[in-house]
């Protein structure tokens, strides 16, 4: 729902919750004004965005089971009853055998990492695409691990023969220059073998109207547990496609993710984790031949029983 941890905790307790006592949580658009503009002198980016994410998605689910109406139905967009799953890591034949036809695999390479070590990561995501064929689609992920433009456009040389569909935090995200130079060399801006895409560590429609004014992405990917919850995505989503640029959400597969990946008419995958806890497993939506499907229960469309949270708790949290 939302992230940062305990320090985030310490945010909602100490500071938002002074904001939401005796307001109503139907006028979610409202109280995310009141508190994003309530933390802008010490939370443009980071930590506070995490903790107004948590409180906003938690208004929006409100909200939807007062209407008695999924989230898909409330924000707008276009929406859609099904969307392609993309799988992140996990079992590839597995994925196959359920219809999954979108991979991404993890690369953590960078400028420092030993060129046989780089070349063995090559290796293991060419043999990826030997495993998928040639007609779904293969992505990577750098994790941000802060490569510089020249280093990124020699790793897509080695890469080029994987025909990948997007590679993804190539450099630090603070290096929208850096992405604005490999869009041009690397994306359709310029050659065009592959799209750069990230925005995964980026927070509210501020930020990314920088790297859409700077051409530095052609994929961006709000995590709306992060980037500041479902206001924050809905805005970056009308944002992204007014600039004509594709969008997939980061965790786009999880129930608070999928409402904006439903409802962007740019949005083309999903993308979903093997599950990792019962907590998750409950937080994933439906899915059918390789698809995600549109939840029809109120809100979010899940529910936690309170044993999934006692045991997904953080230690002192409550």
């Amino acid at each position: 729902m939302g992230a940062g941890g305990t320090a985030a905790v310490e945010i909602i307790r100490g500071h938002l919750r002074h904001l939401l006592i005796g307001t109503s949580p139907l006028d979610v658009e409202q109280r995310w004004d009141q508190m994003y503009s309530s933390g802008l002198l010490y939370g443009r980016r980071g930590l506070f965005p995490m903790a107004l994410s948590a409180v906003d998605n938690a208004l929006w689910d409100i909200a939807g089971k007062y209407a008695e109406r999924p989230i898909t139905e409330m924000i707008g967009g276009w929406p859609r009853e099904r969307l392609a799953i993309y799988q992140t890591g996990g079992n590839i034949p597995e994925a196959l055998a359920r219809g999954v036809r979108n991979f991404k695999i993890g690369t953590p390479v960078g400028p420092h990492t030993p060129p046989d070590e780089q070349n063995r990561v090559v290796e293991r995501v060419l043999a990826a695409r030997d495993t998928i064929g040639p007609d779904a689609n293969l992505m990577i992920d750098c994790v941000s691990r802060n490569g510089t433009a020249d280093w990124a456009v020699g790793y897509a040389q080695q890469l080029r023969p994987a025909n990948l569909y997007f590679m993804e935090e190539l450099l630090s995200p603070d290096d929208v220059f850096g992405y604005a130079e490999l869009v041009r060399r690397i994306g359709g801006g310029g050659p065009g073998w592959t799209r750069v895409a990230c925005g995964e560590h980026e927070y509210t429609e501020h930020g990314f109207d920088v790297l859409v004014r700077n051409q530095a992405a052609e994929i961006l990917q709000p995590d709306i547990t992060w980037c500041g919850g479902l206001t924050a995505g809905k805005r970056i989503r009308d944002l992204v496609e007014g600039a004509g640029l594709e969008l997939i959400p980061h965790r786009g597969g999880s129930v608070w993710g999928l409402p904006i990946a439903l409802t962007a008419r740019t949005c083309t995958m999903a993308e979903s984790f093997p599950a990792q806890s019962p907590i998750l497993d409950a937080m994933s939506p439906p899915s059918d031949n390789g698809d995600y499907v549109a939840p029809t229960t109120p809100g979010f469309g899940s529910t936690l029983t309170e044993e999934m949270v006692l045991d997904a708790r953080l230690p002192g949290t409550f």
